[in-house]
Parts: structure tokens; C-alpha cells; sequence
């Protein structure tokens, strides 16, 4: 049985953001004001859920400013309780590899397989993204794999705005911890989660972006297709193959 805090927080998980109060909402006119138009009294502009995600955000950003290793900030992770989905999830997943990465690689959220064993990209989509890696001749023991969010959504789902925006400092700390070379995004989300932006991935996939944490620093970003997309879409492999070729030709001349 849920308690209130987590009841909210499930509702805000599920993408509600406005509260009905116990009777139904009815606009009220203002008396006898010298105007043409109408005057109504209208609901707060934020509501206790939305407030519940801002606080929620701070409090993310205040453990990651604290941590000072991958491991400090997987223990934050594991006391954090902000992100809904973890009430719904089996295991956290914070992120597998080489804590000093040339390659960072970032996904959108975890799927059945990484919540059973508590580690990314370890299904069917994991096997292909082995195989394209060993296919340029790097080892995936060499390279950090991480998602945005570090909770699998229920039944896969999109995972909403508020829920990257509560996950998405402790990604960014993984990077600013981790120090990579390249990072290449698997998929539009996580690709415009590091670079707020708003594309699809067929139109910025295999070309070169930057993730700039902060003015004067800027660290080559290149999205490609997910490897999910690719099972479900066999015929993509080849932009994919062009993609990774351009990710080795980048990391073979620094």
C-alpha cells in the first residue's frame, strides 16, 4: 500500500500534472469591471506535482555536487527516491565499463532484460551493440555504457518530461566524473537530452554534435541509431555501419 508522497509521486510518473479538487472546477466572473472582456480566477500556475519534480530536480543536482567518484554517486543514486519509477522498477540500473572511458555510450532507459540483471544494454540489443563495437575493434570492457534513466518505465513506455529532467543531472555528473573522449548517443533522447535540443534522430544521426557542460568546454557528440531500432529495422544497419566507422576514424586520430 502506497503512502501519499508515493501515490503523488506514481501520478507524476504517469505524466499527471494537475490536481481536481473535490468539487468540479467552474470559472467565477468577476463583479462589474469597467472592460470589455471578462475577468476569471484561474488555478495556481504550478501545481504539488509539479512542485514535487522541481524539488525533486534540486535534490538530484545537490547529491550529484556532492559526489566525487562513479561510486560515491551510484550509493546517491541507490538513498535517491525522487524518480517514481523506482517504485516500479526491479533493479537500478546505474550505468556498466570502464570508469575512465574513451567512449561514453548513453540510451534512453533500461528494458526487461537490464531490470532483471542490473546492468545497460544486456538483452538482444546489448548483443548487437557488442558485435558493431567488435566490428571496429573495440572492446566493450574499454567503453561506459550508461542510460538516462536508471529505471526501467513500466511496460516500456515513454518515459515523461519530468522523469528525464529528475535523471538527467546524475548523467551528467557521469560524465563530468568519467571525462570521456566521444560520447555517442543511442537514439533522439539522449541525444537531445545533452544537447536541448529537439530532433529526430534521422536527421542528426552520423554527424558530429558537441555536449558543452559549461562555456569553454564541449565534448564531440554522435548520434546513431539504437540498437533496438536497428532489430526492428534490419535494413538501417548499413547507416549504422557508417556511423560507427566515422566513431573509430574520430577516436583512432585523438
Amino acid at each position: 500500500m502506497m503512502n501519499e508522497k508515493e501515490l503523488l509521486e506514481w501520478y507524476l510518473s504517469a505524466g499527471v500534472d494537475v490536481i481536481c479538487g473535490d468539487e468540479p472546477f467552474v470559472s467565477v466572473k468577476k463583479p462589474s469591471l469597467p472592460t470589455t472582456h471578462e475577468s476569471v480566477d484561474t488555478r495556481p500556475a504550478i501545481t504539488d506535482l509539479a512542485q514535487m519534480s522541481t524539488v525533486a530536480c534540486k535534490n538530484a543536482r545537490e547529491l550529484c555536487e556532492k559526489a566525487q567518484s562513479l561510486s560515491e554517486l551510484e550509493k546517491a543514486v541507490e538513498n535517491f527516491d525522487g524518480c517514481a519509477l523506482k517504485l516500479t522498477a526491479n533493479k537500478t540500473v546505474f550505468g556498466d565499463g570502464n570508469e575512465h572511458a574513451r567512449i561514453l555510450f548513453v540510451g534512453e532507459a533500461p528494458g526487461a532484460d537490464e531490470d532483471r540483471e542490473g546492468k545497460p544494454f544486456v538483452g538482444r540489443s546489448g548483443h548487437l551493440l557488442d558485435k558493431m563495437l567488435a566490428a571496429i575493434g573495440v572492446e566493450r570492457s574499454k567503453c561506459y555504457i550508461t542510460n538516462i534513466l536508471m529505471w526501467r518505465p513500466p511496460g516500456n513506455r515513454t518515459p515523461t518530461g519530468a522523469e528525464v529532467a529528475v535523471c538527467l543531472p546524475f548523467l551528467k555528473k557521469k560524465i563530468e566524473l568519467i571525462k570521456p573522449k566521444v560520447i555517442v548517443a543511442l537514439g533522439a533522447p539522449a541525444a537531445n537530452a545533452l544537447t536541448d535540443e529537439e530532433n529526430s534522430i534521422s536527421k542528426i544521426r552520423g554527424k558530429w554534435l558537441e555536449y558543452a557542460p559549461q562555456p569553454g568546454v564541449s565534448i564531440p557528440l554522435l548520434p546513431t541509431y539504437h540498437p533496438a531500432y536497428l532489430l526492428r529495422n534490419p535494413a538501417m544497419k548499413a547507416k549504422s555501419w557508417f556511423d560507427f566507422l566515422r566513431l573509430a576514424k574520430k577516436i583512432s586520430n585523438d
